[in-house]
């Protein structure tokens, strides 16, 4: 028998932020093989691990069964999107795409995390960090597989945009707020952080002692 929560939450307008998130990382990916003028089906690699390795990591901690295993549509999404970019001339790509996409991904699936966790019975502060998770862990690979410093060690902030968004959604439910509001309000505030720390530079002070 289905658990209730994870009933509520299959069924509700959650799981279009994991799609939406995909997409977007997926995207974020390609524009890096894109940097690295590299081959099509390296473009196709980078997109498919930036889009589903947070999530993967997500699953396996909170004991799902892991989402692309089970459903053609987020590998297909993130194959897509490669060739989506690979056909896009580069004059198309902002200088700073990857960031502006990874920004919105990182909202949007730190809440869906945050959202599964929690459907699959994790307390409030471990489904936070599973948002966290989520969300950064794609984002990590892809800048390990390109060769750049990882964006989580990069002076502005991000991190701190995912736990806010992810945070937020926890928070909203757990005072009884409508799961679909509250995955809104928490997605437009950790973005609009993350593109507050793009515009101005904002960053959490580093350590001097």
């Amino acid at each position: 028998m289905i658990p209730p929560a994870l009933q509520a939450f299959s069924s509700s307008a959650l799981p279009i932020l994991d799609i939406a998130g995909t997409i977007v990382f997926a995207i974020s990916g390609a524009i890096e093989a894109a940097r690295s003028r590299l081959t099509i089906v390296t473009f196709m690699f980078f997109a498919a691990i930036t889009g589903v390795g947070g999530g993967t990591v997500r699953d396996l901690l909170i004991g799902a069964p892991v989402f692309w295993m089970h459903t053609s549509v987020p590998i297909a999404a993130c194959l897509l999107s490669a060739i989506a970019v690979w056909f896009t001339p580069a004059r198309f790509w902002p200088a700073r795409a990857v960031e502006w996409f990874d920004g919105l991904g990182i909202a949007a699936y730190g809440v869906f995390g945050s959202a599964k966790a929690l459907a699959y019975g994790i307390p409030l502060i471990p489904a936070a960090l599973m948002g966290i998770v989520s969300a950064c862990m794609g984002g990590i690979f892809r800048d390990v597989l390109a060769g750049v410093p990882s964006i989580i060690i990069r002076p502005e902030l991000y991190v701190t945009a995912v736990a806010l968004a992810s945070g937020t959604y926890v928070s909203l439910t757990a005072l009884g707020l409508n799961t679909t509001l509250a995955a809104a309000i928490a997605v437009l505030a950790g973005f609009s952080l993350r593109a507050a720390a793009l515009i101005k530079g904002i960053g959490l002070p580093h350590y001097h002692r």
